[in-house]
């Protein structure tokens, strides 16, 4: 463990504001969780055929506080210094003159500025962009729901923060944004932490409509009615929120770039970590955001993971979850020629693919739900492979490949198809709340490695058979319009 800067005998309390729940637990000085210390609210995601997908800001700031009651209530946050978060990047909420707000939370899963896209990209230079701000417009970023919320919204927006400095606003005062949060809108310049004058050009704002940006060494403190409801933490620092993605790479030890971290949850993600003044040009296929001030976060984000098995445990009839791996294991690499498009929820950057563009093709009328099951895992790996290749090929040597997330721990052949589509060692680490603890560890300025599961090594006799089903899926893809 690197105890370079770290902060001696303190506790920190990590939360993780995600789309499906806030998490709070409490780390001790070397970023370990303290035994059964956790509190969890779920949040209800706002989700229509229309592509919409909003969280109620004020429902996640009610989650954390009844969070906080939960812990404070016993005494499991005596002894708190330290206050870290880590929050889904990328989401946005409208505000009137008067600072009211308009529209929920809209998160990296709501689509419906699509059809916006192709015309703000017409109006701006796609590779500075992308050199400057890490992205291109996409329904994703800023630069594309702005403009979209200004045309939906009347009167038009005023402002607009990002559901982390709505928390930070309501709970400390301060709505300013963090770094790392900015990076995720698309319209930071990352070179210089500030706001890019063409990206808010096409966004249609100036500064005046966007966060103000929280400079370095910003700490925060409860506000005064917050610090009267948990006077325990009147005096904790909280530091700077951090986007989930960094922090979940902290929290499965990759944070420098002789490892990348995939990340296979209900989503699926690659992503490594260099130091800001190392990093080289951004792969055409790949995005970059700041995890701090120092070190930035380059990688591929998936919409289908662990959602598409869900998914197929809902419309078919597979096996239960006990035998369902002795199942798969009787599927020969390639699936029999099944072949999944993996966009049932849509893409994210650089792929402009709404929800609803998912396919299944090959099938028969012998065709088995576990075919089908084993033929969408698969397409998750392939698509992790071509952001294993992009962004190995930025990186000075071969990375090292580490696994996290639940859908995948959980998976001993999704984790052996993994390795054998790249080609190399898997190894996999189980770290359940690697984002709360990612930012934990980013606050105490530790760096360590959760614990291995696993060391999974490709199969030398899966090789062929897996080049030719990615080849397939590859050619499927390009015939289908969907690269």
């Amino acid at each position: 463990m690197d105890r370079g800067g770290g902060v001696a005998d303190a506790r920190v309390l990590g939360f993780d504001l995600g789309t499906s729940s806030v998490r709070a637990l409490v780390f001790d000085d070397r970023g370990v969780a303290l035994p059964d210390v956790l509190a969890r609210r779920p949040t209800r995601l706002d989700i229509t055929d229309e592509g919409k997908a909003e969280l109620d800001p004020d429902a996640v700031v009610a989650a954390v506080g009844e969070c906080l009651d939960e812990l404070a209530g016993p005494g499991e946050l005596d002894g708190v210094e330290h206050v870290a978060i880590s929050c889904a990047w990328h989401s946005v909420i409208a505000l009137d003159g008067n600072g009211r707000r308009q529209t929920g939370a809209l998160t990296w899963a709501d689509t419906r500025a699509a059809p916006l896209v192709a015309e703000v990209r017409a109006r701006g230079d796609m590779d500075r962009l992308q050199a400057v701000t890490g992205t291109r417009p996409h329904t994703l970023y800023w630069t594309v729901k702005l403009p979209w919320l200004a045309r939906e919204l009347s009167p038009a927006p005023v402002r607009y923060l990002g559901l982390a400095e709505y928390v930070t606003g309501a709970l400390l005062g301060d709505a300013s944004a963090s770094e790392s949060m900015a990076s995720g809108t698309g319209l930071l310049d990352l070179a210089a932490a500030t706001w890019d004058a063409q990206a808010m050009e096409l966004a249609g704002v100036d500064e005046r409509a966007l966060p103000a940006l929280a400079g370095q060494g910003w700490t925060g403190r409860l506000g005064p009615e917050e610090a009267r409801r948990w006077p325990v933490l009147a005096e904790a620092t909280w530091h700077p929120v951090t986007g989930d993605g960094a922090a979940s790479n902290a929290g499965a030890g990759c944070v420098t770039p002789d490892r990348v971290a995939v990340n296979v949850g209900t989503s699926a993600a690659i992503r490594a970590v260099e130091p800001a003044d190392q990093a080289g040009p951004v792969h055409p296929e790949l995005w970059r955001y700041l995890v701090d001030d120092r070190r930035v976060v380059t990688g591929a984000a998936f919409s289908g993971a662990g959602n598409l098995y869900a998914w197929l445990r809902q419309v078919t009839n597979l096996p239960d979850e006990g035998s369902v791996e002795d199942e798969l294991a009787t599927v020969p690499p390639g699936s029999r020629g099944v072949v999944v498009m993996p966009y049932h929820a849509g893409s994210r950057p650089p792929l402009d693919l709404a929800a609803g563009s998912g396919a299944i093709t090959g099938i028969s009328l012998a065709t088995t739900p576990v075919e089908i099951l084993a033929a969408t895992l698969e397409a998750v790996c392939y698509r992790l492979a071509a952001g294993y290749e992009a962004l190995a090929s930025t990186l000075p040597r071969e990375p090292e490949v580490v696994a996290s997330g639940g859908a995948i721990v959980a998976s001993p052949w999704w984790q052996q198809t993994l390795a054998d589509v790249l080609g190399r060692p898997v190894r996999v680490v189980d770290e359940p709340e690697a984002s709360a603890r990612g930012a934990a560890l980013l606050a105490l300025g530790l760096a360590t490695d959760p614990a291995t599961v696993r060391v999974v090594d490709p199969r030398p006799d899966a090789a062929e058979a897996q080049r030719a089903a990615r080849a397939l899926h590859e050619d499927l893809a390009v015939r289908l319009g969907y690269v």
